[in-house]
């Protein structure tokens, strides 16, 4: 009796249908192991690259209100000081540092602009002024998944501009700030590639009375007309 001496392995058949649908099984089982290991891969190199070696992505955060002095006889001087809030953070894995901020403000009603640059931090007063109280502006390094917030006093940018007094009708005024931006160059033309865009925040603020004696030793406040935050990140949808 030949059938005695065989022995028999899970699998034997002599059915073509069975032996085509156990090949295809291995093969299917195959596929699948390759396509867990490719995800499984994908989300390696995405924790790798989110945690470590995203670069800095940095947005700027501005309150509702903002504050304004012109302390100063405006028939010999043009200085005027803005003081913004400033709130910094860095989404990205790396270190990024902010070299300089600039602020340029358009008064709509007659299409001047004027610039201004990032001086001092703190709280302005002429008291202050006078002692020399304020911290000087350096430039701020900001490490991977942090923020920070700075009270940035911005001055008016050279003899040059005009005019002497900018913000002075009731009304609203337009404000653009911008950065400069330093990043980390360790990964070369990788990063270059990729190398983010700082952009330039936008915003309005609205001067609802104008005194002057306020400068004697404080300032005059700019509200937002929807007492709304402005940011460089994408604007939250309204509810009504």
């Amino acid at each position: 009796m030949p059938l005695l001496g065989r022995k028999f392995r899970i699998g034997d058949t002599n059915d073509p249908n069975e032996v085509a649908q156990q090949t295809a099984g291995g093969v299917d089982g195959n596929r699948i192991a390759a396509v867990v290991s490719a995800i499984a891969l994908t989300f390696s190199a995405y924790s790798l690259w989110d945690t470590s070696l995203k670069q800095a992505d940095v947005a700027l955060f501005v309150p509702p209100v903002i504050q304004y002095a012109a302390p100063y006889n405006n028939n010999t001087s043009n200085f005027e000081m803005i003081a913004i809030p400033v709130t910094f953070t860095n989404e990205g894995a790396r270190t990024g540092t902010v070299l300089s901020m600039e602020l340029a403000v358009t008064d709509p009603r007659t299409s001047q602009t004027k610039r201004f640059y990032a001086a001092d931090f703190g709280r302005w007063s002429m008291e202050r002024t006078r002692s020399g109280a304020y911290q000087p502006f350096a430039p701020l390094s900001l490490a991977g998944r942090s923020s920070r917030t700075e009270s940035v006093l911005f001055y008016t940018r050279g003899e040059a501009e005009k005019p002497n007094q900018l913000i002075q009708d009731i009304g609203s005024y337009g404000f653009a700030l911008s950065f400069e931006l330093a990043e980390g160059d360790d990964f070369g033309a990788l990063d270059r590639l990729f190398k983010s865009n700082p952009g330039v925040l936008t915003f309005e603020r609205e001067l609802k009375f104008y005194d002057a004696r306020a400068f004697q030793n404080g300032t005059i406040p700019l509200y937002s007309g929807d007492w709304r935050s402005a940011s460089t990140t994408k604007a939250p949808q309204k509810n009504n």
